[in-house]
């Protein structure tokens, strides 16, 4: 009876050598190549050499080991059917029944910064074809690519001498999806050495590799995980308290763009439920952070809270007298962190990268995945819009922070800012009236001199009536409506300033 052989090609050497041992003890044979084979035999394993299979030794450098007919037709090989038996016979091709097979580590030789040249070298070809051939084949062959699968084989085999063909299923789909991921890592991986950028114009390949387990997701009935793409690292680092959450990493997706939106000046946003309820700049980041809590202090109860400058000891022990869930920002100064992690063990201090911005956003959702560019408008510029009544340039700082307050707000939005902080936040209206209202009741006698954002036209004069009536003196607005004609009527008749070409910005 022909002995049992398993084939064993593994670039991470990790628990292998007891792998092989134990697949010895069962009666295998193991034939091996390269590395592995002196790894194996100098760990005491008797090993059969691939070349005394094939009679041809590794050529072309070592390219190719295993791509051989004796090696693939001993893993694809059908059992019991006479074609296949018949060349076996005819050519003496052994069968292969395990194959143990992991990959050139090719997305860790592209982040560490190698060269096209060195990645093309750490492209997998031999082992590739070895996981999926006995993938193919797993009715009889069993396929194993993960290294925590080994303790489990070698238990299945002591237990019941073979391996079921439910677990031969299990390793099999295991191994396309490694060879799934491993393609898109290179594709991905030499698309960014040569310069060739992915759009939401073409078909996307797109593998994600879990990063974090999250306690569950949007509700305790929902599980949830953090995943990432191949060769990317998440836009923060978290120094201390509780495990982030799978609301903390929706909010901290508006932070994320507050940090970039407004880097340009000392600034602090407070998000609660994936919108604004607090923006400001200041000369510190303690009176930035005293400014953003004065628009809207109740919701900020819980909220997160993100700077665009180093933190330092000041802001850090007021922003302790209030109870939020994150506090992120570019750089702490020393001893700050300590500080939270005594005085607020729970709260979760990150670091961000300021400015970080992905190419594509993904939004998946029961229709399918939306995917548009990941980047802000541009700026609003006043040769590229028009003024309707008198320009007010010494208001433009406050109209552009509106904007730009606008832009990460839920829509349909409006903002109030008053001497650099929004005074009031109404985002995620179904109207633009009622979220006018809202945002001035929330402002109150602050309205008054206030400038005013919306997200997108105004489609009657209604909202600027109403502005107009509280006391807001100028108003920043995309136009489009088929009453932009109304509504600049109205906003001249009241007095109101208003530059119309500021950018769409929804944001759902």
């Amino acid at each position: 009876m022909e002995k049992k052989k398993a084939l064993i090609s593994v670039w991470n050497n990790t628990g292998v050598l007891e792998l092989a041992k134990g697949l010895v003890a069962q009666g295998f044979e193991i034939v091996s190549s390269s590395g592995t084979a002196k790894y194996l035999e100098e760990g005491g394993v008797p090993v059969i050499e691939v070349v005394d299979l094939t009679g041809v030794p590794a050529i072309l450098g070592g390219r190719v080991k295993t791509l051989h007919p004796t090696v693939m037709g001993g893993i694809l090989a059908r059992r019991g059917l006479a074609q296949d038996d018949e060349d076996r016979k005819k050519f003496d091709i052994p069968l292969i029944d395990v194959v143990v097979c992991t990959l050139y580590p090719f997305e860790e030789t592209a982040l560490s910064g190698a060269d096209l040249d060195q990645l093309i070298e750490k492209i997998d070809i031999g082992g590739v074809s070895l996981i999926r051939a006995a993938a193919k084949n797993y009715y009889h062959v069993a396929v194993v690519t993960d290294i925590a699968d080994y303790p489990r084989v070698l238990e299945e085999f002591e237990k019941n001498e073979e391996l079921t063909l439910a677990f031969k299923q299990e390793l099999a789909l295991k191994a396309f999806k490694v060879t799934a991921s491993y393609d898109a890592t290179i594709y991905k991986g030499l698309s960014a050495e040569v310069g060739n950028e992915t759009t939401c114009e073409e078909d996307l390949v797109l593998p994600l590799r879990r990063v974090q387990e999250l306690r569950y997701g949007e509700n305790p009935h929902q599980k949830a995980s953090l995943f990432l793409p191949p060769l990317e690292k998440a836009p923060f680092v978290q120094h201390s308290g509780k495990e982030l959450s799978y609301n903390n990493l929706l909010d901290l997706d508006t932070l994320l763009r507050a940090v970039s939106v407004f880097q340009d000046s000392c600034a602090c946003t407070i998000v609660k439920h994936t919108t604004p309820c607090g923006t400001a700049k200041g000369a510190t980041p303690l009176e930035a952070f005293r400014k953003a809590l004065e628009c809207d202090p109740v919701s900020a109860f819980g909220g997160i809270i993100g700077f665009t400058r180093k933190v330092d000891m000041a802001a850090a022990e007021k922003i302790t007298d209030t109870f939020f869930e994150i506090v992120a920002a570019p750089d702490y100064e020393p001893g700050v962190i300590e500080f939270f992690a005594e005085k607020k063990p729970n709260l979760r201090v990150l670091t961000v990268v300021p400015g970080y911005a992905p190419k594509l956003q993904y939004t998946g959702n029961r229709c399918g995945f939306l995917v548009q560019d990941d980047a802000l408008p541009p700026l609003p510029e006043q040769a590229k819009g028009k003024w309707v009544g008198t320009p007010r340039n010494d208001l433009w700082d406050d109209l552009i922070f509106a904007w730009k307050t606008v832009a990460i707000t839920k829509s349909n939005a409006i903002v109030l800012v008053k001497d650099g902080a929004a005074v009031g936040i109404g985002g995620g209206f179904t109207n633009r009236v009622d979220a006018v209202a809202y945002a001035l009741d929330l402002a109150g006698e602050k309205a008054k001199g206030a400038v005013l954002a919306s997200d997108a036209f105004f489609p009657f004069a209604d909202s600027i009536e109403t502005a107009a009536q509280a006391g807001v003196t100028a108003v920043i607005q995309p136009g489009g409506s088929m009453r932009d004609g109304e509504v600049a009527e109205a906003a001249e008749k009241l007095g109101v300033s208003m530059f119309v070409g500021g950018g769409r910005t929804f944001r759902h």
